[in-house]
């Protein structure tokens, strides 16, 4: 159940697989979206049962009984009233996977405690319909594309306000076949990445030929500071002691110490880009555009496929809409290496100095640059 929720499927979902399966819920009872997904603030639902991780916690609750319907009602303690003990040997949930369910419910579910704010909070963590669903733009008004008929998008602006001239239209089926061919075959072009990669790579080398060199200048030092103090013990045996002579090998011996420990705390050279990841993200996609027609591995693979895209605005051209795609590098990046964010790459202050160009198409907190596809 943690592994399903993780990976995009819903309590209902997972309380109806269940139950047609025939599982027992809790005291023998069916399945229910609640039961799985309980309140995450007050630690109930089987999502939330700290104790399949391995923490036994009391007085999280107290309960009273309500003066006019007679019922026990339960209210949640502070914190520092918790009684939290580690009892390791009950976890049976590895700590990658609850955290990333922690993940998921911090987008999906909503606090008790944002009530009142006018706009129920479950408004904008609805899953989208569709695979593009709230990522279409119209290039003229920057608003909205939305489904005006069974197939067609169209400019909500356009329709529901009348301030923009931008009525023209485009098969939802067929844009998401542009938009995932243009994701296969122009982001992250071979040719293009491969010069990214070069200019890359030069520019970090030139770095770390600078920091080198600072780093050969402090172990030059070394030497020069170990001759200084032998001179200086060599001068006490020979019964020239004095207070500036202890004063100097303080100086000596702190400055010593010092360049060791930079020298320590040195890092060794990060890894840089792989000039083959290109190819490594067109094999990754290839793999997403065959799963997403698996039921099973649906909602898991557009969750994917919409985190690699920042954008798609559609602009009147000839009177057709043309399509331009921006997508972001940084979750590309991650996505070919594995990786959750390729912006916590050593080299990240490198990095972001070349996500600007326009060759690659930047991420986000980078100028974006856009493909047409």
């Amino acid at each position: 159940m943690f592994r399903d929720y993780a990976d995009g499927k819903s309590p209902k979902a997972i309380a109806l697989s269940l139950n047609a399966e025939g599982h027992r819920g809790p005291l023998s009872g069916a399945w229910s979206p609640s039961t799985i997904n309980g309140n995450r603030e007050r630690g109930t639902g089987l999502l939330n049962n700290e104790l399949y991780i391995g923490r036994l916690i009391w007085n999280r609750l107290r309960y009273l009984k309500d003066p006019v319907t007679k019922k026990r009602v339960s209210r949640l303690n502070p914190k520092s009233k918790w009684v939290i003990e580690d009892v390791p040997d009950l976890r049976i949930i590895e700590q990658d996977l609850w955290e990333a369910v922690k993940a998921r419910q911090s987008k999906t579910t909503w606090s008790q405690k944002s009530r009142g704010t006018g706009t129920h909070p479950l408004n904008a963590l609805q899953r989208p319909t569709h695979l593009l669903t709230g990522l279409s733009k119209c290039g003229c008004c920057g608003g909205g594309f939305s489904m005006i008929s069974k197939n067609h998008l169209g400019c909500s602006t356009a329709r529901n306000k009348g301030t923009c001239e931008n009525r023209l239209t485009i098969r939802r089926d067929v844009l998401e076949k542009s938009v995932l061919n243009g994701l296969r075959t122009q982001m992250m072009d071979p040719a293009l990445f491969k010069e990214f990669c070069d200019e890359f790579t030069r520019e970090v080398n030139r770095l770390r030929m600078e920091k080198g060199a600072d780093l050969a200048t402090l172990k030059s030092e070394l030497p020069k500071i170990e001759r200084e103090l032998n001179k200086a013990v060599q001068a006490i045996l020979d019964g020239f002691a004095s207070s500036a002579l202890k004063t100097r090998m303080e100086q000596l011996e702190a400055r010593k110490a010092e360049i060791e420990a930079r020298l320590a705390e040195a890092p060794c050279p990060p890894p840089l880009l792989h000039p083959n990841m290109a190819e490594l993200y067109r094999q990754k996609i290839g793999v997403l555009h065959d799963s997403l027609q698996n039921e099973a591995t649906g909602t898991q693979t557009i969750e994917a496929i919409r985190s690699l895209i920042t954008r798609i605005r559609l602009i009147p051209e000839n009177g057709e809409l043309a399509i331009f795609l921006e997508g972001d590098l940084a979750a590309m990046l991650g996505f070919a290496t594995n990786k959750k964010n390729a912006t916590h790459h050593p080299d990240t202050g490198v990095l972001n100095k070349f996500l600007v160009q326009d060759s690659l198409v930047a991420g986000t907190g980078f100028e974006p640059v856009t493909f047409r596809l």
